[in-house]
């Protein structure tokens, strides 16, 4: 019999999201709404006045050298060019975005290949389920790479077991990809895969799920199993099954029009000058950085919604509509149908964009910034409504549609408080609560039906004035989009605009997840929710959990707790994660990832594979989500030290004739990274406004992990001569007067530079060009672009530093040394002087924590 042939693999193709093509629901053992756990609204740390702060760069919009920058004109956002200075400790950066590939008939794909952050996975042969090696997928990271066998040990909820899962994560090269459909289980619903059993002789197969016996329609005959490797979905843990058929009404061939998704631009009106001037040249720059093929609108909108017009070429003209209710059905045709271009693309329109821009004028009227009245919910209605344009018209048998994911995103100083989905000015409104609980309902579903036509809306708010959080989050939130608060609208405000409209995304995704009998998934969080019983492929015994996802991006990550349902008999335990979604350019993505874990029964072969840095974040994720308001963290604070001390208690060993608890050496960084969480902004009181942390909090329980660990411990690297830097603890030990620190806190990022140091121009210049260049490469790629702060040592702002530290002087110098071997590196005239530069306060060292646990701290690793 000859060998089947191997599957051709056509290139150009950009993987990203779910559409619910072949999904199926759960339901005998599915989970319940309630443990599907969708975050809620939030907002970012307001940014801190510029006073005392260093220069960065020319690119940041701040100058390299000592003088305070004093911003005359806009900020432009910073190019990230540089290359990265080398360290002396590598550094784990975030993963570049690869900008979208054409879709094209006939192009082959590149093979798969494990990512730059391995995480323990590695190529691997054939894998049947007598093989002894395992696999783990970059696309998901388990808490630990072995499952305990006894159901007691396993299902400690304090440590805790699960994964964190990006189904969106694009890395290069991507997974295998397969142009048929796949090979389920006609009992559960699984799909094939590396770890199944094969009959080469008939070609059935044995799902690794429910262990029911298969057909491949004698696809899967073959001479030997080593024949078996020219299957993709035989061979790698990954795979994306694609389909290219014109399934959606508005599907457009890019091989023929080379189409980009649209995107509105919404401005608001009821600007400053000091903000408005900002907002003119991130927007200009924002134009300039777009390719040309790009078709932008722009609508600004106040009292009134004003819908730019570009069919009179060099001139700049506006239809306007009244923003005191929702537009009308005759006003809608009159702009859907008339003359007017109100979507152009860059190269033909771009000297008018810029026109538009300048021509926009600071608001005159003596009201505060929260009283002017601004209508964002009619005017977000009407960029949908060009969007969606005649779509029911078809036009030689074409559907009149922009094609496309298409992109709404809003430009705001202010809360909504005109038209359709605001609220009154004042909180001392008598049906206040009333109306802004109808307006969040307005704006959820106003962001539903931007869903329905593949439509997200971003709303990137900034400046001084609170923006009424809760009544925005749903608009964003239900149409798969971002809400995003900045200090102002300059760089970072900038940066982010450019960054929210190239980030690939798809649409339509379903998210299935299977586990072997013994494993049963207890809770979900991340972006999405609990998928309807109707609105997938069902099978016989399918006891899958789907998630329905507003939208599919590299930037989220969704995180699941699971715990054994007894104790396990088997070797291993297996996990198949299942993602299907359209993506940007119409096709659909069935991608596939499989993954086996082995089971033990030794108790230090299971703290030895866990992993650290992933259990943190995912005991976190469970901990943050309890805190609906502010005044909740307190108690999870609480929640933090009793998860410490029992894990203590159970994985760790008493000392002799005492009543102390030594955390596990195993764990030795986890105690740390939950101290981080309690002090940090997710639980501590670092941040000032609720809205502030609401924005935080919801980003946090969505990111991918990379962000995740950022933001719950701060990763620490001082400068040293040469260009180079070595990574450090998180300790205040760090603010050595004759260093530079930089301090990576994922949504902040800042740059500390002591007075010592500083005083010596020339070293301080260096010092500050090479802290910059790391922090542009760190944050290259992030979403949302963190702010970056530069400060000397004693100014205001060092305190936002500062109290992102540990705070280790006050321990003995023992275990200082211990916690912190640079020290000893140090002279002792240096000791004394960094000893004598801290400030007495009370908060609690991480080795003073322990100890009010009655806990010795782990050594050091």
């Amino acid at each position: 019999m000859d060998t089947p042939p191997q599957p051709s693999r056509p290139l150009g193709y950009s993987a990203a999201v779910a559409s619910p093509s072949n999904l199926m629901p759960g339901p005998d053992q599915r989970l319940t709404s309630s443990s599907f756990s969708s975050p809620e609204s939030a907002r970012l740390s307001p940014q801190i006045s510029q006073q005392g702060q260093l220069p960065l760069s020319s690119g940041d919009g701040i100058h390299a050298g000592s003088p305070v920058p004093q911003f005359s004109t806009p900020p432009g956002p910073p190019v990230f060019s540089s290359p990265l200075r080398p360290a002396a400790v590598p550094f784990r950066t975030s993963p570049a975005t690869p900008q979208p590939v054409s879709f094209s008939t006939g192009s082959s794909l590149p093979t798969s290949s494990t990512s730059h952050y391995s995480n323990g996975s590695h190529e691997l042969p054939l894998h049947h389920s007598a093989d002894e090696f395992t696999f783990e997928s970059p696309y998901v990271f388990f808490s630990a790479h072995k499952v305990l066998k006894r159901k007691k040990l396993a299902n400690v909820p304090s440590l805790g077991f699960g994964a964190l899962v990006s189904p969106g994560r694009e890395i290069t090269p991507g997974p295998e990809v397969v142009h048929r459909e796949p090979h389920r289980c006609r009992n559960c619903g699984a799909y094939v895969n590396l770890y199944c059993e094969i009959l080469v002789g008939s070609g059935q197969w044995q799902c690794v799920i429910c262990k029911n016996l298969n057909s491949s329609d004698g696809q899967y005959v073959a001479p030997s199993k080593e024949d078996l490797r020219h299957w993709p979905e035989l061979s790698s843990s990954a795979i994306d099954y694609v389909q290219t058929g014109n399934s959606h009404l508005g599907f457009v061939s890019v091989s023929d029009s080379r189409v980009t998704a649209p995107i509105f631009l919404l401005i608001d009106e009821c600007l400053d000058e000091a903000h408005l001037q900002h907002l003119q040249g991130s927007l200009h720059a924002f134009v300039d950085s777009l390719p040309p093929t790009t078709r932008l609108g722009i609508i600004t909108y106040g009292r009134t919604v004003s819908v730019f017009d570009f069919s009179e070429g060099s001139v700049a003209s506006a239809d306007v509509l009244p923003g005191d209710k929702s537009p009308t059905q005759e006003s809608l045709k009159a702009l859907i149908y008339g003359t007017g271009v109100y979507l152009s693309p860059i190269h033909a329109s771009l000297p008018v964009m810029h026109t538009i821009f300048s021509s926009l004028t600071p608001y005159k009227l003596k009201l505060p910034e929260a009283s002017r009245d601004r209508c964002l919910g009619t005017a977000v209605e009407v960029a949908l409504a060009i969007i969606r344009g005649p779509s029911a018209e078809v036009s030689r048998g074409v559907i009149k549609r922009s094609g496309g994911n298409c992109r709404i995103m809003v430009c705001s100083g202010g809360p909504n408080t005109y038209g359709p989905g605001s609220v009154p000015h004042s909180f001392v409104h008598p049906n206040y609560a009333y109306m802004e609980k109808t307006a969040m309902k307005w704006m959820k579903h106003l962001g539903q039906n931007a869903l329905q036509h593949e439509t997200t809306v971003d709303i990137l708010c900034a400046g001084t004035c609170p923006v009424r959080v809760p009544i925005l989050q749903p608009l964003a939130k239900s149409s798969g989009g971002v809400l995003i608060l900045h200090d102002d609208f300059g760089e970072a405000f900038g940066v982010n605009l450019q960054r929210a409209s190239t980030r690939a995304a798809g649409s339509h995704g379903l998210f299935e997840i299977r586990c072997s009998d013994d494993i049963l998934v207890t809770q979900v969080i991340g972006p999405g929710e609990e998928a309807a019983a109707d609105s997938h492929e069902t099978f016989k015994n399918d006891s899958s959990f789907c998630i329905q996802m507003h939208s599919i991006e590299e930037t989220q990550s969704f995180s699941l707790s699971m715990e054994t349902k007894g104790d396990i008999k088997n070797d291993y335990v297996y996990f198949q994660f299942a993602v299907c979604y359209s993506n940007i350019y119409q096709a659909d993505i069935s991608r596939v990832i499989t993954v086996r874990l082995p089971t033990v029964d030794s108790m230090s072969l299971y703290l030895r594979s866990i992993q650290e840095d992933i259990a943190a974040v995912l005991i976190a994720k469970r901990t943050v989500l309890h805190a609906k308001k502010f005044s909740d963290a307190i108690s999870m604070r609480l929640t933090v030290d009793e998860r410490v001390k029992d894990i203590a208690l159970k994985f760790g060993s008493q000392l002799p004739k005492s009543k102390l608890f030594r955390f596990p050496n195993e764990l030795s960084t986890l105690p740390e990274s939950l101290f981080h969480l309690r002090r940090g902004p997710l639980l501590g009181n670092i941040i000032g406004h609720e809205d502030e942390w609401s924005v935080l909090r919801n980003l946090f329980l969505n990111a991918s992990f990379d962000l995740s660990l950022r933001m719950l411990a701060p990763r620490c690297l001082m400068h040293r001569e040469g260009g180079t830097f070595e990574e450090l603890p998180a300790y205040d030990l760090a603010m050595q007067s004759n260093a530079a620190v930089v301090l990576d806190h994922g949504t902040d990022l800042f740059i500390w530079l002591g007075a010592e140091l500083a005083a010596q121009e020339g070293k301080s210049a260096a010092a500050l060009a090479a802290c910059r260049t790391l922090a542009e490469e760190l944050t290259e790629n992030r979403f949302p672009a963190p702010r970056i702060l530069a400060f000397k040592e004693g100014s205001s702002q060092a305190r936002y530093f500062v109290s992102r530290l540990i705070p280790a002087h006050k321990d003995p110098p023992y275990e200082q040394e211990a916690r912190f071997p640079q020290l000893r590196s140090l002279t002792p005239e240096q000791r004394t002087r960094l000893k004598s530069s801290f400030l007495h306060f009370d908060d609690y060292s991480f080795c003073e924590w322990m100890r009010s646990l009655n806990l010795v701290p782990p050594k050091h690793s």
